[in-house]
């Protein structure tokens, strides 16, 4: 997945320059993702992808490239299809289709292998007394959560939240339209998104409501009251407490239609036009859900400890989930919370923000800022299906699916107390190139190999520009690990590698923010060639796809990504592949928090990761330290 910009050293937890601009003041004036040349993309694609490759694999894919870029090849008539597209009115980017065609052409499930989670770091402060009560943190909690997110709502709709900067740069905010009463909606062949700011739904959101889930049963909460005030905090605890009491009991395995939202997209869309099909009270039902303005889940027990509270987030009771809603809010009794993405149109910085800002200001002050007042008890109603036989059984065989498809998962986290951004820095060292280097000898020594890397690199400082895909391996990678490994290397020769393999990383990470980055722009040319082939005299397969360049460097070993704030104690993704695990990381300071996923059957290698990791991540730095300073 690609949630934030890893390369970027600061915090965001560090006040941002302000402008004096509306949300979105600046995002036509942002300059368009430049289309990189076929010849560029596919000279870079034989560079990234050779560290991989054995001398016969590198020779195969290069013939392949070869014959794709030719003249008569494929290659230029799927590039001018897209030079067309790209200067086409109303194309904000070459990469729009490609993003529909990624996110929401995807088949398989995507509660688990594409949504991801953020745990809050820690809990409110409250000195209500109140809080002693039984239940009273998580209703407290989650009113609480529930008020700045209504108040960031409402700034949104008029254009008040600051436009984010990076370095004094404007970023994209566009994917901040995609934050409230948005839920994807699955379909045969390819998802779709029922959302505001569309053509379908122009302007903002005029939903009053969220829907709250207890125990696998949705109920319909109204948090706007009628003349467009947001509802007090005491009046969110007390509508809360209402939801809680009308649903005291579990819904039936077969009954909470959540469940369907964990199955493969096509199966979904069947499942889902079957309840459309039914009974009229079906889509009302559906309608409540998909314009709620987010999810709220209650749970209903406090996890142990941070593995299974992340656990909970990412894959959780099914029951109690509507995996397709954009925000989901989730609150354990205990006043824990965090928040499940459906990552379609968000990305992880654009929910940083959304997430500092729910977090750094108290409840209090969220509501004087949004006028929240006293309404008294605000309106719910159950949401009720329709459910026939055949749908009882659909809904319990998913429910059992993926019991079985989480439990084949393995994960756990890692807390790394001595080890954060400020001592790479001091070894005058990027963070970033610091820590995925050390994933590379962790990697190596665990499982005897180098593998295929992925990590994101946000590309927002570009018109609608969200993320690249970085590879990680190249050939100072490989120098280093070597180094590493050579019994007789001397430390100044390890620290040279060191130093070369991640000033090579900082530099293919600029290449991937500038837009000079191959993956993205040829798989956008083999998604032309599904969408226009028959059109454009192109026919699948073709032999570049089937390279062992494409396929090994796309078969991730690590993927990994990135969300730095202090308002976040463990970020999570599932594992993207047979043999991968996926590393989720929040590198602050003075602190490195991972959560690891993988296959359950290649466990151990997970294990044995992230015990090579800290061994790792002490060793270079012990390594660096050594080093004599540099000469004045």
């Amino acid at each position: 997945m690609e949630p934030p910009d890893s390369t970027n050293d600061a915090p965001s937890d560090k006040p941002r320059p302000r402008l004096n601009a509306t949300t979105f003041a600046h995002d036509d004036q942002l300059p368009r993702v430049p289309l990189p040349s076929l010849a560029d993309s596919c000279e870079r694609f034989l560079a990234w992808s050779a560290p991989l490759l054995t001398e016969a694999e590198r020779a195969e894919t290069a013939a392949a490239v070869a014959a794709f870029q030719a003249p008569d090849g494929p290659g230029p008539i799927l590039h001018a299809a897209l030079e067309r597209y790209d200067a086409t009115d109303g194309v904000h980017s070459w990469l729009d289709d490609f993003w529909d065609s990624r996110y929401l052409g995807r088949r398989d499930r995507i509660a688990l292998n594409a949504n991801y989670i953020f745990l809050f770091a820690g809990t409110p402060a409250n000195d209500s007394s109140s809080l002693d009560a039984d239940g009273q943190a998580q209703l407290e909690r989650a009113a609480g959560l529930i008020t700045a997110a209504v108040d960031y709502k409402l700034r949104l709709d008029d254009e008040r939240i600051a436009p984010v900067l990076q370095r004094g740069t404007p970023l994209s905010m566009a994917q901040n339209t995609f934050l409230f009463s948005t839920t994807r909606i699955p379909g045969a062949v390819q998802d779709t998104v029922r959302t505001p700011y569309s053509a379908a739904w122009p302007g903002p959101s005029t939903a009053r409501h969220i829907v709250v889930f207890h125990r696998g049963n949705p109920v319909r909460m109204d948090v706007i009251g009628p003349d467009g005030s947001p509802y007090a905090l005491a009046d969110l605890v007390a509508g809360l407490a209402a939801v809680i009491k009308q649903t005291p009991r579990r819904a039936p395995a077969d009954g909470a239609v959540g469940h369907l939202t964990t199955k493969a997209r096509a199966a979904w869309a069947d499942s889902r036009g079957r309840l459309l099909a039914l009974d009229p009270a079906n889509q009302q039902a559906l309608d409540t859900i998909e314009t709620a303005l987010f999810c709220v889940c209650l749970e209903d027990e406090n996890p142990t400890d941070d593995l299974a509270t992340c656990d909970r987030l990412l894959h959780g009771d099914a029951a109690n989930r509507w995996f397709d809603k954009a925000v989901s809010l989730i609150v354990f009794p205990d006043g824990r919370a965090g928040i499940n993405v459906e990552h379609c149109g968000l990305d992880g910085t654009t929910i940083l923000s959304f997430v500092d800002d729910l977090l750094t200001t108290s409840p209090q002050e969220h509501a004087a800022s949004s006028g929240a007042r006293a309404q008294g008890l605000p309106t719910i109603d159950a949401v009720t299906f329709v459910l026939d036989d055949a749908l009882r059984a659909d809904i319990a065989s998913a429910d059992e699916s993926f019991v079985a498809f989480a439990a084949a998962t393995a994960s756990m986290t890692l807390r790394i107390d001595d080890f954060g951004q400020n001592e790479a820095k001091r070894l005058r060292m990027s963070p970033d190139a610091f820590v995925q280097l050390a994933y590379q000898l962790a990697h190596v020594r665990a499982k005897g190999h180098v593998g295929a890397t992925y990590e994101s690199i946000a590309t927002r400082a570009w018109r609608r520009g969200r993320t690249e895909a970085m590879r990680v391996v190249t050939p100072e990678v490989l120098a280093f690990v070597a180094a590493m490994g050579d019994p007789t290397a001397t430390a100044d020769t390890r620290r040279a590698a060191f130093r070369t393999a991640a000033q090579a990383h900082v530099t293919r990470a600029k290449d991937c923010q500038a837009g000079r980055a191959p993956e993205q722009h040829l798989w956008e040319l083999q998604f032309i060639a599904r969408r226009q082939g028959d059109e454009l005299g192109v026919h699948e397969p073709l032999a570049l796809y089937e390279t062992p360049g494409w396929v090994k460097t796309r078969d991730d070993f690590l993927s990994t990504s990135s969300a730095p704030s202090v308002n976040v104690e463990f970020f999570g993704f599932g594992s993207t592949s047979s043999q991968c695990v996926g590393a989720a990381y929040v590198l602050l300071p003075e602190t490195f928090n991972l959560y690891l996923s993988t296959p359950r059957t290649v466990a151990d290698g997970m294990h044995r990761f992230a015990t090579e990791l800290r061994q790792a991540l002490h060793e270079l730095r012990d390594l660096l330290a050594s080093e004599e300073p540099p000469a004045r």
